[in-house]
């Protein structure tokens, strides 16, 4: 989209003054604004800048709102989330730590055989109410646009029902949704040792059909040798560049599969975990513009050793974001910010880096960039103000919540002045 001129030949809607902006605009750093004004009209920014730089406008905002030397970012983006499927695992969280083996848990009806029976078992109806609770946690820590992926369903009606619930939930709650179909996820009992079937499920009825009804904005695989091969992924994304469907992926989480380098010849928007990529991978990645998605989350909760490649990625361009990767088996995790804090101590990011990667990184890595992710003229009016002294404490603080306000599309999700 092409950036609107600031407009002042009528009021704007809104003018927030008496704040600090970290807009991360431009290829790096927070792009400070000290004692900045942010003007909004029609749901998106009409100016930004210093206060002492504001224009005046024709008439008089219709809403003033001083922000009391509060910083404002973009509204944070979780790029890569399962929030949407039926029951939870705790029970198997508590059996691992009794020393049960993953063998063993799968042997008693659990891992993610049985996220898929109970997300079958779900109405749309509560899939949202289910995932509308775990949003809410996200959203009152300021996210403003939020991923979410199918993959507990693994057939065509309950994979339409996952997505017909991300929908829903973009009409119920002040957040975009951008819903990815990832029926590539895990082979469903039915199919046990006729993998190659399950992919031409994929390929020639879900993907088709869901994308012909409207329910699909982007196509993800899990390539892996617990699930599917190169060739097999390769399938499905063949399948999406048909169905004229951006790709992402699951690549490198256990095992360098060349899923990278797959995903960059698709021109993917991201690849994702990536802890045992090669500089294959990463060269090919940097060639493509894909996005480095790392999640901390499911690092911690596997308790993994082998950190990502974060000096090959900087050293070749490669943009980084972060993400929950919420899901009820590998990441139970509902705290976007505590994934900065996980990323610079565990992956060693800086607190500037943890930021961009879940604000303009993480808005290239769904390919939103062009209208979310910085404060710009012309950029969706998705804010996130925070009581805070300087951008390096939404980093640095952990267990509390900062954020004061939220603003979505020009319009208050939440607001405390």
């Amino acid at each position: 989209m092409p950036r609107q001129e600031s407009s002042t030949d009528h009021a704007w809607d809104c003018l927030i003054t008496d704040c600090h902006v970290a807009s991360m605009a431009g290829n790096d750093g927070y792009g400070e604004i000290r004692d900045a004004a942010i003007a909004v009209q029609d749901g998106r920014i009409a100016w930004i800048g210093p206060a002492a730089d504001l224009p005046k406008p024709a008439a008089e905002p219709l809403d003033e709102v001083t922000l009391n030397g509060d910083w404002v970012t973009p509204g944070l983006i979780d790029c890569h989330t399962h929030l949407i499927y039926g029951g939870q695992r705790a029970n198997e969280f508590e059996m691992r730590l009794n020393g049960a083996s993953y063998e063993e848990i799968a042997k008693a009806g659990g891992g993610i055989i049985s996220t898929v029976k109970a997300t079958r078992a779900a109405s749309v109806e509560d899939l949202v109410a289910d995932a509308g609770r775990r949003l809410e946690s996200l959203i009152e820590e300021g996210v403003t646009t939020i991923e979410i992926k199918s993959g507990y369903g693994l057939d065509l009606d309950t994979e339409r029902r996952m997505l017909q619930a991300a929908r829903q939930l973009m009409e119920d709650y002040p957040v975009s949704v951008v819903a990815t179909c990832l029926a590539a996820h895990a082979l469903p009992p039915e199919y046990a040792g006729r993998q190659s079937d399950y992919v031409d499920l994929v390929c020639e009825t879900i993907l088709p059909t869901l994308a012909q009804e409207g329910l699909i904005d982007a196509v993800d695989a899990f390539c892996e040798k617990i699930a599917f091969t190169a060739a097999e992924t390769e399938r499905v994304f063949q399948t999406a560049q048909k169905l004229g469907l951006p790709v992402k992926l699951h690549a490198e989480q256990l095992s360098d599969q060349k899923g990278a380098v797959l995903a960059a010849k698709y021109n993917a928007l991201s690849a994702d975990h990536i802890e045992y990529i090669g500089e294959d991978g990463v060269q090919a990645m940097a060639a493509a513009g894909t996005v480095a998605v790392l999640l901390p989350g499911a690092f911690y909760c596997l308790r993994e050793t082998k950190l990502p490649p974060i000096d090959l990625f900087r050293g070749h361009g490669v943009k980084i974001a972060l993400s929950t990767d919420h899901n009820p088996g590998t990441s139970p995790a509902l705290s976007l910010r505590l994934m900065l804090s996980m990323a610079c101590t565990f992956f060693r990011l800086t607190p500037q880096e943890a930021l961009r990667g879940i604000t303009i990184n993480a808005a290239k890595a769904l390919g939103i960039d062009d209208s979310h992710g910085s404060l710009e003229i012309g950029k969706m009016a998705d804010l996130a103000v925070w009581d805070i002294e300087q951008p390096a404490e939404l980093s640095y603080w952990i267990g509390s919540n900062p954020c004061t306000a939220v603003m979505k599309s020009g319009y208050w999700a939440r607001r405390s002045y």
